[in-house]
């Protein structure tokens, strides 16, 4: 657990001025408005308006670089747009500026001026801009993927976005034909890369070209991944326009798409992986040591070290390992010998064919059912649900096979039906509950919901939303969806998994840990598939920082709702408990604790009355 006490970790750890003004903001926060006893409204100051003025045009701002993909984002009607993002090292040093203006303004904002709502604003606004403009400094953008994500495979949210009308069709084949410039700045950016030795290892590079190559290979246009808006045109467009519309469709992917992923293809193969570094360690690129704290920082929204962080990890990995032996005690599981014991069982469990689904839709009928068994039980813990649904469907097959188990958003939960051997069916509840309800699904359509928070309140942020989905695995016990003790060993398999995240994760980027020293640690402690273990790993060792957020996420919550429960004792209500969690939007995880502090305050008074 993190340490004990009345002062969380962040508050003790050295800090440096730019988050030390963060806290500042924070420990300034009044016991703020809770779900059981909303506060009067506070007027607003002059220093409000000055704050308000300076995010609502930052907002804008940040709106006007990204893509607009998605018609129905705050940035208005981005299936207008003509152009992907410009991603060269001119456009980045002018974002830079900006950002560090908006960083000057902040600073000559005193947050003891603010009222409690801009208070809470100021406290979390201010690390967004720190970490945004922290990536261009390090730069980021020379390594623009990652062994879980990349640049070129993002492109199929593009087509995923709703397309209503022929204009929105017209501006969609324009993206279509700035890809080649788009990824003509990408190869330059990671060339800069390559130069001064900061890159994804070499070692995890082995078949990530195939992602690539589905496009690059294509013979009609029409099947690719990105033609798929053009399959489904809303009836309201003309039939004859909807073919001129579909031919220049294919002639932007035939005649731009194709040859930039090519292009992207022989990049990858003949300069990229040739050139890539050999080391592992992300302290061992160039300012690497900077850059893991920055990582670490932004992920986990604390300022732990990467020893407090591996410690962590082995102390839950030790009490979870314990709650493992306890279940192959009850199912009487002997194994070879004593010794051999826990290794022989997951041997078991990684070959038994009754764990294993038969086909593909076998697994997405699994996980459509305890979806709706979920359903059932939800709104017994959680009083305020979402008005949005979300669907079931297979990760697409060019990103499958370096793609992780499942993944959820507001309106999808994409299950991954890619060998089907490496799918346990006893790991199949916690991944639902993770990633759909009670999960990312749920607490993204709730965010969404939430109109009048500012913008930048509904960004992403890892501790917060991945300690949520890590937690709602642990709330599947209280709501009765693990069945039997394979799939509570499941449950606890992915609660190790992510403890071991924090052992490896620091293991390889601050201690030296060699790949397959990683590797053999996550097979060692956890009944993932043999697949996943080496799909994880090699996340871990391209994505620095990024899975230190769920373990430390969810430590946060569970200590925070033992706070609770102590505090309030028979007057403690769980509805109204997750209620305060999940109404903050999206929040660094010593914000999140001031606030359900706070709402702790509050019931304990209205108890009182």
């Amino acid at each position: 657990m993190l340490r004990s006490g009345a002062l969380p970790a962040w508050t003790t750890a050295p800090v440096n001025a730019p988050f030390r003004a963060c806290l500042l903001a924070l420990c300034l926060l009044p016991a703020l408005a809770t779900a059981q006893a909303p506060a009067p409204a506070t007027p607003p100051t002059t220093a409000d308006a000055t704050f308000r003025a300076l995010y609502q045009a930052e907002w804008t701002w940040r709106m006007q670089q990204a893509s607009g993909w998605d018609e129905d984002s705050d940035a208005g009607d981005g299936a207008r747009q003509t152009r992907l993002p410009d991603v060269g090292p001119e456009a980045q040093a002018r974002k830079l500026a900006y950002l560090e203006g908006v960083l000057r303004q902040l600073d000559a904002i005193d947050p003891a001026a603010l009222s409690p709502a801009e208070r809470l604003n100021y406290a979390i606004y201010r690390p967004q801009i720190m970490h945004m403009a922290a990536e261009i400094r390090f730069r980021d953008y020379e390594m623009p993927f990652n062994a879980d994500s990349a640049f070129w495979s993002n492109l199929d949210f593009m087509a995923r976005a709703e397309l209503r009308d022929a204009a929105a069709y017209r501006a969609y084949a324009a993206r279509l034909r700035d890809v080649p410039r788009y990824f003509d700045q990408q190869i330059a950016n990671m060339r800069a890369g390559l130069a001064r030795g900061f890159s994804v290892p070499r070692a995890v590079l082995a078949g990530r070209d195939v992602s690539i190559a589905t496009t690059a290979d294509l013979v009609d246009p029409e099947d690719a991944s990105l033609y798929a808006p053009y399959a489904k045109m809303p009836a309201t467009i003309p039939a004859a326009e909807q073919e001129a519309l579909r031919a220049e469709g294919r002639a932007a992917i035939r005649d731009a798409v194709v040859p930039a992923f090519a292009k992207l293809l022989a990049f990858f193969r003949n300069e990229y992986v040739p050139q890539a570094r050999t080391t592992l360690a992300a302290e061992a690129m160039p300012d690497g040591v900077a850059w893991y704290r920055e990582q670490i920082r932004k992920y986990t929204t604390l300022d732990l070290s990467p020893e407090e962080i591996h410690a962590i990890g082995l102390r839950e990995v030790a009490s979870i390992r314990a709650e493992m032996d306890a279940i192959i005690d009850g199912l009487g599981f002997q194994g070879r010998s004593k010794a051999t014991r826990f290794a022989d069982f997951l041997a078991f469990l990684r070959t038994d064919p009754r764990f294993y689904a038969k086909t593909p839709q076998e697994l997405l009928n699994e996980a459509a059912w305890i979806s709706k068994r979920v359903d059932g039980e939800i709104g017994k813990l959680i009083g305020t649900l979402p008005r949005g649904r979300f669907t079931i469907v297979p990760v697409p097959a060019s990103i499958a096979p370096f793609w992780t188990a499942g993944r959820g958003g507001a309106d999808t939960y994409w299950v991954n039906t890619y060998d089907l051997p490496s799918r346990p069916l006893y790991n199949l509840p916690a991944l639902t509950l993770h990633e759909s309800a009670p999960g990312h699904s749920l607490q993204q359509s709730l965010v969404r919901e939430q109109g009048a928070l500012p913008g930048f309140r509904k960004e992403y942020i890892s501790a917060y939303g991945e300690g949520w989905g890590l937690y709602s695995e642990w709330l599947g016990k209280e709501m009765g969806i693990y069945r039997t003790p394979y799939e509570d060993f499941g449950r606890l398999t992915y609660a190790m998994w992510r403890a071991c995240r924090l052992v490896i994760d620091t293991g390889v980027h601050h201690q030296g840990w060699s790949r397959e020293q990683a590797l053999a640690y996550l097979r060692d402690n956890t009944a993932l598939s043999e697949h996943e273990v080496t799909t994880e790993v090699d996340r871990y060792i391209s994505w620095p920082g990024q899975a230190l957020s769920y373990k430390l996420g969810e430590l946060t919550l569970m200590r925070l709702r033992h706070e609770a429960e102590a505090a309030l004792g028979p007057a403690f209500d769980v509805r109204a408990f997750h209620d305060a969690v999940l109404a903050q939007g999206s929040v660094p995880l010593p914000v999140l604790e001031t606030q359900i502090r706070a709402y702790i305050a509050s019931a304990q008074a209205a108890a009182a009355r």
